[in-house]
């Protein structure tokens, strides 16, 4: 046996030995794998996983599966919360489907135009967000008509030696509906351990006006930085009522434009209507040549254009 030979075979039998004799036993191999399961698990629920209730759809399981898929269904949910319904967001979107498929095809029998029933069949869809966006902002305004008396309530009790959490609890107690109920989901939330900031941001989430984005970033200062709470409170409790005394002069100053701008786009339709029933074929030739067809819609379009420009020219901010 020649010498390079020999020399292979101790070498290939050296490193046999030594893979056997430190090859990892059964219990490092078992605890290995166990590390290895913990680390991926950690990776993979680092995010998913939370001991917080999670906002829902709705009441069934089912409809929360249905709400994942269909478009439009966190902006439908945030808008229901706001208006303070609550109201499962896919039957407010498959209504809204539903209701502009059947204003669609109504208004195709008196309607040849394919794109003005389409136009219309859109708006009769969005009758239900319409609805609630009236219901929000009908809401948003008591909201703002209470909200300085809560923030005066606040800091009387903050005054009296109550802590922010007692206030809040007294604020949800004494204060009417829609202020009361959301401070008293602040008093609750933070009763089963959600801290003070995340309870504050979610009620400037579900309230998202000016005043109470003003309270929260005080209360918020206050507990990061200190300082004098019931003083703050005093100030921008000032604050809002000179607020709301302006917003009141700007609607009276801009009720002009305001009626203006209602005039100009509910005449046209109330004229039509107004023809359908006293001689339809007098009308009738508008929706049935392409001439008048085209009309209609140039009609539309800058109908829309000037209710723009209008809600623009009318829109100050305070």
């Amino acid at each position: 046996m020649s010498p390079m030979v020999l020399f292979l075979l101790l070498l290939v039998l050296t490193f046999g030995v030594l893979i056997y004799f430190l090859r990892p036993t059964r219990m490092e191999t078992a605890i290995q794998r166990q590390l290895g399961e913990i680390a991926e698990g950690r990776q993979a629920g680092a995010v998913d996983v939370t001991i917080l209730k999670e906002e829902t759809f709705a009441a069934s399981p089912w409809m929360t599966d249905m709400a994942k898929w269909l478009p439009g269904s966190p902006p439908v949910q945030k808008l229901i919360g706001q208006a303070g319904k609550h109201w499962p967001a896919p039957l407010i979107i498959m209504g809204s489907v539903g209701a502009a498929l059947v204003g669609g095809w109504v208004a195709s029998f008196w309607i040849p135009a394919p794109l003005v029933c389409v136009v219309i069949g859109v708006g009769v869809g969005f009758i239900p967000c319409m609805y609630l966006y009236v219901l929000r902002e009908m809401r948003f305004s008591r909201c703002d008509k209470v909200f300085p008396e809560a923030v005066d309530l606040m800091s009387r009790a903050l005054r009296a030696g109550l802590t922010i959490q007692a206030g809040m609890e007294m604020v949800g107690r004494e204060v009417p509906d829609p202020v009361g109920i959301e401070f008293r989901r602040i008093t609750k939330e933070q009763n089963l351990g959600l801290p003070l900031r995340d309870a504050v941001q979610s009620l400037a989430e579900r309230l998202p006006r000016d005043d109470v984005r003003f309270f929260t970033t005080a209360v918020l200062v206050q507990k990061e930085t200190g300082g004098n709470l019931a003083h703050i409170l005093d100030k921008a409790s000032e604050v809002m009522r000179e607020r709301a005394r302006l917003r009141g002069q700007i609607k009276i100053y801009s009720a002009q434009g305001r009626l203006t701008g209602w005039i100009l786009c509910m005449t046209p339709f109330a004229l039509f209507g107004l023809i359908e029933v006293v001689n339809r074929d007098y009308e009738k030739i508008l929706l049935t040549d392409p001439l008048g067809i085209l009309l209609v819609e140039i009609g539309l379009v800058m109908m829309v254009i000037g209710v723009l420009i209008i809600r623009k020219i009318i829109d100050i901010r305070v």
